[in-house]
C-alpha cells in the first residue's frame, strides 16, 4: 500500500504543481500562498480514492488528473478557511505554521478563495479529463454539491452552531457526512466517472463504500485528537475537547469510538465484495483510513 500511495502521490503532486505559475509578477505572493497550503504535506486521501476507483473499474488514469488536483484543492481550501482565527483559530497545520501565519489573514483568505476557483478550473479543462463534455459538466455539478452548502461547507455550519451542545449519534453523523463525508464521497464517485465505465450497480457498491469511509475517517480524526500528539498529528491535539466540539469518543467513549471505527471500515469492505483485484487499493485505503496515527 506504501508503494501505491506514493506512485499516486507522485501522480497528483505533479499535475498539482503545475498549477501555481503566477500569471503576473504582481501576484506571486499570493501563488506562493496557494502553493504553501497544498504543496505543504499532506495524506492525499482524497486523490488516492479518485484514482483508486478510477483504476479499480479499469479507467484510464489520465481522465482522472483532473479530477485527483480538484478534490485535493477543494480540500486545501477548506483547511486554510478552517485555521482562520474566525472558525477553529489554529497556529499548526501538517506540522507547519497555517497559512495566515506563515503569510497573513487576508493573504490566507484570498488563496482560499482562489484555491476554491482553481479546483473548478482543473476539473473542466480537457486535459487530464474525459472528453465527453457533458461527463464534465456532470462531475463539475457533483464536485459544487459536495463542497458547498449542501455538503462540506454546510457541515462546517453545524459544526460551528454544535460547540457546546450535546448531539446524539444521529445528529453527530449528519454533520460529519456533511463535512467531512461529502468530499471523501465525491471523490470515488468522480473516479468512477472519470473511468467512464461506473454501472448502476457499481455506483451504488461504490457510495456504500464511500460513505462508510467518510464517517470512519472523521471518528479516527476524532479518536486520534484524544490518543495523539501534537507532533504525530501535526496539528494541535486536544483542539475538539478544548473548544468543547462534540465528538464520538466524547458520546461513545474511547472504546466505543474505535469498535464503531471498525464496524464502519467492515461495511466499507462489504460493499466491495463484487469488486475484483483491481479494487484491492480501496479495500487498503479503508484500512488504512481507521488504522492511520495521524
Amino acid at each position: 500500500m506504501i508503494a501505491y500511495q506514493k506512485t499516486c502521490q507522485h501522480r497528483v503532486d505533479t499535475a498539482l504543481e503545475v498549477l501555481f505559475t503566477p500569471p503576473r509578477p504582481e501576484l506571486e505572493r499570493l501563488y506562493q500562498a496557494m502553493r504553501y497550503s497544498v504543496m505543504n504535506g499532506g495524506k492525499r486521501v482524497r486523490p488516492l480514492l479518485v484514482y483508486a476507483t478510477c483504476e479499480a473499474l479499469g479507467g484510464d488514469l489520465e481522465q482522472a488528473d483532473g479530477a485527483a488536483c480538484a478534490v485535493e484543492l477543494i480540500h486545501a481550501y477548506s483547511l486554510v478557511h478552517d485555521d482562520l482565527p474566525a472558525m477553529d483559530d489554529d497556529d499548526l497545520r501538517r506540522g507547519q505554521p497555517t497559512t495566515h501565519k506563515a503569510f497573513d489573514e487576508a493573504c490566507a483568505i484570498l488563496a482560499g478563495d482562489a484555491l476554491q476557483s482553481l479546483a473548478f478550473e482543473a476539473l473542466s479543462d480537457t486535459r487530464g479529463n474525459p472528453a465527453d463534455p457533458a461527463l464534465r459538466l456532470d462531475m463539475l455539478r457533483h464536485l459544487a454539491r459536495a463542497a458547498g452548502s449542501a455538503g462540506m461547507v454546510g457541515g462546517q455550519a453545524i459544526d460551528l452552531g454544535s460547540v457546546g451542545r450535546q448531539l446524539d449519534q444521529a445528529a453527530l453523523e449528519v454533520m460529519h457526512r456533511h463535512k467531512t463525508g461529502a468530499l471523501i464521497s465525491v471523490s470515488v464517485l468522480l473516479g468512477a466517472l472519470a473511468s467512464g465505465r461506473a454501472t448502476s450497480a457499481a455506483l451504488t457498491a461504490l457510495q456504500q463504500y464511500a460513505e462508510a469511509i467518510g464517517l470512519a475517517f472523521q471518528v479516527q480524526d476524532d479518536i486520534l485528537d484524544v490518543e495523539s500528539d501534537t507532533a504525530t498529528l501535526g496539528k494541535t491535539q486536544g483542539k475538539d475537547q478544548a473548544h468543547d466540539k462534540p465528538t464520538y469518543p466524547a458520546l461513545l467513549g474511547l472504546d466505543g469510538a474505535k469498535v464503531y471505527a471498525r464496524q464502519l471500515h467492515d461495511q466499507a469492505q462489504t460493499a466491495l465484495t463484487g469488486f475484483g483485484l483491481a479494487a484491492e487499493p480501496l479495500r487498503q485505503l479503508a484500512r488504512f483510513i481507521v488504522e492511520r496515527r495521524s
